[in-house]
């Protein structure tokens, strides 16, 4: 009878195999793609997860198939009652495991791609070659969602719109300032290139207040990071005539970050926070009397003289993002970046802020500034970087220049309107960041080996 029972299973077994394999080779066929890629093994799911759009889940199902292959051929040359073989158990089953969650994600594609309801995948679930071979054979059920992504998100980047390009940016490299000269940055995801920004290039002066404008996603964190060499891109940095990639041991102390969040022990006072700051940045070689000098200066442009021995925890917002300033000012960078200094500060604090950060600035050094609420201080920067996420949702360059010639540029009254015709209109934007990007980019090729842009002419404008 148990003998019966197992023939039995193994016929349905071997059964369900053979009619999955017809139905999905229909699948296929309805999808676009060959359907012989359902005779092999792994790489049905690899083809199915590629015409339903859930590549990435294709290729783990793969790389899982080829693993349990490996696990099943180890068994075999293991002795059945040693421990390697429990191992091998467990590592078969977490395998198994993972190989269903990605299955089960790539049937919700097939179910998507058909147009059909999430409940067909009670079907696909626990009899996969009765759902193949509806979804196959039944004529009423053919792709309507073709080529759309389950998650736009997934598509970000893979594409980037086919518009204007920035050439031959500079002749030469200047000697004081910086110089951002980046083709691109990408990352791998799987199988796919995936570009995170193309085409940024510009040259900022010394003695310069930088607002760094852009929507959210526009690519600016990235940017921050490509420019102080934390993660590198396809690209040239160049920092008072010195290559920041080349040179990055020396050049890392010559640049200054300060992020969003206060990183500061608030049981400690504001001397001994700078104190232990400088220890910190400052080369060791350094006499003590210059040290305390540095510290000194810093208190001094930060006024907080007065309140240097109190604990930085009974210090107010403002009064705290001036400290955490000092911990990198303390250094004397050529190069200050700063993400969202004003965040959480009232209007008066953020413009007493902004004009300490003016004030270092035009000491020979170059400030860069994220900030979400411009308009209030706009007045104050010198130069404005546009940032803007392109049809291909990759961040592009839309702008470089004067703040009064940006809203003339785009023809707006604020910096806040600036961002609104650059957003996507999904975002409550109106979606002409390409117009954008192209017009700028036409400007510049216009005018390269020209460092002093100015103006604008009036048919840019």
């Amino acid at each position: 009878m148990s003998e019966l029972f197992l023939n039995i299973v193994d016929i349905y077994h071997y059964a369900s195999i053979a009619l999955f394999t017809i139905g999905l080779w229909k699948v296929l066929e309805k999808c676009g793609a060959k359907g012989w890629w359902a005779l092999l093994p792994g790489g049905r799911y690899f083809k199915l997860g590629d015409v339903v759009e859930c590549d990435n889940a294709g290729i783990v199902v793969l790389f899982l198939e080829i693993c349990y292959c490996l696990l099943w051929i180890a068994g075999e040359f293991v002795p059945h009652e040693s421990m390697s073989t429990g191992i091998i158990g467990l590592a078969v089953i977490v395998v198994v495991l993972i190989q269903f969650a990605f299955m089960f994600r790539i049937y919700t594609g097939v179910c998507f791609t058909f147009g059909k309801s999430w409940r067909w995948m009670f079907l696909w679930v626990p009899f996969n070659w009765i759902a193949a071979l509806i979804f196959g054979f039944n004529p009423k059920f053919q792709p309507v969602n073709l080529g759309i992504r389950l998650n736009e998100d997934l598509k970000a980047g893979t594409d980037p719109a086919t518009i204007g390009t920035i050439r031959n940016y500079m002749s030469h490299i200047q000697d004081g300032g910086l110089t951002v000269m980046l083709k691109e940055r990408t990352v791998r995801d799987f199988n796919k290139k995936r570009y995170l920004l193309k085409d940024i290039y510009f040259t900022i002066p010394n003695n310069s207040l930088v607002l760094l404008l852009g929507g959210s996603g526009s690519g600016k964190t990235t940017l921050v990071n490509a420019i102080t060499g934390y993660e590198k891109a396809n690209a040239e940095i160049y920092l008072n005539g010195q290559n920041v990639y080349e040179q990055y041991e020396l050049m890392k102390y010559k640049i200054g970050f300060v992020p969003q969040q206060d990183l500061l022990r608030y049981n400690d006072t504001v001397l001994n926070t700078l104190n232990d700051a400088a220890k910190l940045r400052l080369p060791t070689s350094m006499k003590r009397k210059d040290r305390t000098d540095a510290i000194d200066e810093v208190l001094d442009t930060l006024g907080l003289v007065s309140g240097k021995s109190g604990l930085v925890s009974k210090k107010s917002g403002g009064m705290k993002k001036r400290i955490s300033i000092g911990t990198e000012l303390i250094c004397r960078p050529e190069l200050f970046i700063l993400d969202e200094p004003d965040s959480g500060l009232d209007g008066v604090i953020a413009r007493e802020l902004f004009e300490t950060l003016q004030k270092i600035a035009h000491t020979g050094r170059i400030v860069i500034a994220i900030t979400h609420t411009p308009d209030r201080v706009v007045n104050m920067f010198d130069k404005v970087i546009v940032l803007a996420r392109d049809s291909g949702r990759v961040g592009r360059l839309a702008f470089y220049g004067r703040p009064d010639e940006a809203l003339k540029f785009f023809g707006k009254d604020s910096m806040e309107n600036i961002i609104m015709a650059i957003n996507r209109k999904d975002e409550g934007g109106e979606g002409r960041a390409d117009e954008f990007i192209a017009k700028y980019a036409e400007y510049v090729n216009e005018h390269s080996g020209n460092e002093e842009k100015e103006e604008l002419p009036d048919e840019q404008r």
